[in-house]
């Protein structure tokens, strides 16, 4: 069919018109209509390969309700360079460069002088300085020399051994020291002087000191006169030494030198002073020290030297050494008078010495002021021989010996002194004397002295003396340990066979049950009747104690033995109820103690820390510590001083506590009782065998009977073999808080009453009452004998 142009023509139109609307329309409607969230599967993940390489962050974009979420796994993140930490040194002197050496000394030598001059040099310089080295050539070094200190160099050309001791030096001690002196043999160096004046000089710069060459015109140190060299000085010249050692010029060392100083430095000449200090020396033209040392000690330039040159005669050293030794000691004596003056002028009078605080000695503390009566020290009375109511019950006793010196010196510089002040005087007598020990000043003295003037009147003068505690020092002592085994020897009479079974319980909870590392040596004392046979021996029982204990508690640790002496008749010991009031379990024969130690020791060995113990007490682990810290082999014994308790149980004026602590109301410390002495075995064989020609060593039993004919009569006990042999080993007496005696004295008190009054002590009122023990003290009498007479009075 045919259809007409026209007709197809709007026919067209109208299809592409309504194509366009009809898309438009529905486009809006789309977009309208169609939820935002909605993104197919396929756009989403081709959209997601699509951005993910270009930013993987992009793709959230696409989804709004995209929930964050945090990677801590790399946070914080790491730099990648970390920041250097600055280690600063642990000392302000490491940091500053400051050294604790100040100088050294170096020596130009040859061999013809080591013998003579620089063995002089050394012992006047030495030990002035903080170091000192002899340089000399290598083919003059021998291993014979008496002098140590010396360095020699293979290099043997002349001219370049300054060189070699600077090369030496900057190699060695360039880092040590802050100066460094150059000098040789032929002079004497005041030390002392050149020490005090570089303490005034700083360090931090380049320093050339010394005195100018008079024949020379260049300017340079002269190195017979000494030449200071600072460390900088030292250290750019170790950079320049290839260039001095080229350009050095013969053997003229001075020269060398200064040339040297001046193409490392900017130092142009010598430095005669710096920083206003001048090292000045003294040339000699043709003096002799012998001779013309008197006209020389008038010359200021002369005692202001810090070097003498040049010296030929190791004598003349050694006599400038003195005289300006001399010089020194009086400065140093005129520098303390004026500043003793200056302290005791402090503020014109005007201020009290309470605010100042002026002390006399100067230096010296004032004693402390005593809080309570108890702390009061007490000045004891004394002459030239005797000291009157020095302890407690003793009226009058000779001086020891150091004593006896003590106040003679003392007197003697007392007198001295007088002579110089008031020389019209006459010494008479000593009047009176007075002296305490102030754990803070020290010894004091007060002493009235009678003289006689001009006009035959007596004088008396009264002088104050003390010996300040001013000198501490640490001795040194070897190592010692808490895990040393202790042997301990228990001496036994027949009367303390049950003390000794109490004695043995202890020692099984103290010792044995905690493994402590122990031996019980019981040392049983047979009287020479007494029966040791079987069942009848007199010991059957403390034997059978000893043998159950040690079978029912095995181990190394801890054991029992005993070992047996038969006492001669002459030493039987026969107890009497009066001997419990004795200090000591050995009652009147304490010689005993040396026959129970001589055979007990060789029973246990050279090698062994030994406590010679006693039954008759209580007694705590830490004080076996202490024993074996206090012990040390070849160098100390110990002595302690126990606690004498009082019966308070008995007495009633004071509460029994076993674990309390010590105080005055519950006893004392028994300064008189020596029982208890701890050593090892080898110090004391040594003491023994020391005085064997005077107190026999016994090797049985049958020597015990050379005792009484021993000629030390007054070594009765351990710590008298000690004090009387004089042996390098020191005594330690100390107090023992953990120690405590008395401990039998309740059971002893038990047996009186007021029908069967107590006995008294044997030694009661004589001068050997120190051997009494106190049952209470004095103050508790005096309050019960107040009490009394109040009561009596009421009634």
């Amino acid at each position: 069919m045919h259809i007409p142009k026209i007709f197809r023509f709007r026919s067209s139109q109208l299809s592409a018109n309504q194509y366009f609307i009809v898309c438009l329309v529905g486009g809006f409607l789309l977009s309208f209509y169609w939820p935002t969230n909605y993104v197919h599967e396929d756009c989403v993940s081709q959209t997601s390969e699509l951005y993910s390489i270009k930013d993987n962050e992009n793709i959230h974009l696409l989804n709004e309700d995209f929930e964050p979420q945090l990677n801590l796994a790399q946070k914080p993140m790491i730099a990648k360079k970390s920041v250097k930490s600055i280690v600063r040194p642990r000392y302000f002197s490491s940091e500053l460069n400051v050294k604790q050496d100040r100088l050294f000394v170096g020596v130009l030598t040859v061999q013809e002088n080591i013998d003579n001059l620089a063995t002089a040099f050394n012992k006047t310089t030495a030990h002035l300085v903080n170091k000192i080295k002899f340089f000399i050539h290598a083919d003059n070094v021998k291993t014979n020399f008496k002098l140590k200190n010396i360095v020699g160099f293979t290099d043997t050309r002349e001219n370049y051994r300054p060189f070699h001791v600077l090369k030496y030096i900057a190699d060695n001690y360039l880092e040590d020291y802050d100066f460094f002196y150059i000098i040789e043999d032929a002079a004497y160096v005041n030390a002392k002087l050149l020490m005090e004046q570089l303490d005034h000089i700083s360090m931090s710069y380049d320093v050339y000191l010394g005195n100018k060459e008079s024949d020379r015109e260049e300017g340079f140190c002269d190195l017979k006169a000494g030449i200071i060299f600072s460390s900088s000085v030292i250290k750019k010249i170790k950079s320049k030494l290839d260039l001095c050692v080229r350009n050095a010029d013969g053997n003229h060392h001075s020269v060398n030198i200064g040339r040297c100083v001046q193409q490392a430095t900017e130092i142009k000449e010598c430095q005669e002073s710096f920083q206003g200090v001048s090292i000045k020396s003294y040339q000699l033209t043709n003096q002799k020290i012998y001779r013309d040392l008197h006209l020389l000690k008038e010359d200021s330039d002369f005692n202001n030297a810090a070097s003498v040159f040049p010296i030929n005669l190791a004598d003349d050293m050694f006599i400038l050494h003195i005289y300006f030794s001399k010089l020194h000691l009086e400065a140093v004596k005129n520098k303390i008078s004026n500043l003793e003056q200056e302290a005791q002028g402090i503020g014109n009078g005007k201020i009290s010495n309470n605010i100042l605080e002026v002390k006399w000695p100067l230096g010296v503390a004032n004693s402390m002021k005593p809080q309570h009566r108890h702390d009061i020290i007490v000045w004891t009375h004394l002459n030239l021989t005797h000291s009157f109511m020095d302890e407690n019950g003793v009226n009058v006793k000779p001086l020891s010996k150091i004593d006896a010196t003590d106040i003679k010196k003392i007197l003697d510089g007392i007198l001295l002194d007088v002579k110089k002040k008031y020389p019209e005087l006459v010494f008479i007598d000593m009047e009176s004397a007075y002296r305490r020990f102030d754990h803070v000043r020290g010894m004091e003295y007060k002493i009235y002295l009678t003289f006689k003037n001009a006009d035959d009147e007596i004088v008396t003068k009264s002088y104050e003396v003390v010996k300040p505690i001013s000198l501490i020092q640490i001795i040194p002592s070897p190592y010692v340990t808490e895990s040393t085994r202790i042997s301990m020897i228990v001496p036994t009479f027949t009367h303390r066979i049950d003390d000794t079974i109490n004695f043995i319980a202890k020692y099984e909870e103290i010792c044995m049950q905690n493994k402590d590392s122990t031996t019980l040596m019981l040392v049983l004392l047979y009287n020479s009747n007494d029966s040791n046979k079987a069942e009848a021996d007199v010991f059957y029982r403390l034997k059978n104690v000893a043998i159950s204990t040690s079978k029912r508690i095995k181990g190394d640790d801890s054991r029992i033995a005993w070992v047996s002496i038969r006492l001669p008749p002459e030493f039987n010991y026969t107890y009497r109820e009066q001997d419990e009031l004795l200090n000591s379990i050995y009652g009147n024969q304490e010689i005993l103690s040396l026959v129970a130690t001589d055979l007990a020791l060789r029973k246990i060995g050279l090698e062994s820390l030994v406590l010679v113990f006693s039954n008759l007490v209580n007694f705590k682990n830490d004080f076996l510590n202490r024993v074996r810290m206090n012990t040390i082999q070849g160098f100390q014994i110990f002595s302690p001083v126990g606690f004498m308790q009082y019966p308070c149980k008995k007495t009633s004026f004071c509460n029994a506590c076993e674990s309390c602590d010590v105080a005055q109301s519950t006893g004392y410390f028994d300064q008189k009782n020596f029982d208890i002495i701890s050593f090892y075995s080898r110090d004391y064989v040594d003491a023994r065998k020391k005085l064997e020609p005077f107190v026999p060593i016994i090797r049985k039993d049958a020597d015990i009977i050379n005792l009484q004919s021993r000629q030390y009569q007054d070594v009765n006990n351990v710590l008298d073999i000690f004090v009387k042999a004089q042996t390098p080993v020191h005594i330690l007496r100390a107090i023992e808080p953990s120690l405590r005696y008395g401990i039998n004295m309740e059971s002893f008190l038990d047996n009186f009453s007021a029908d069967n009054p107590m006995p008294k002590c044997q030694y009661m009122n004589t001068s050997m009452e120190y051997k009494c023990i106190n049952l209470v003290s004095r103050k508790q009498l005096g309050e019960a004998i107040v009490a009394l007479e109040n009561l009596i009075s009421e009634s």
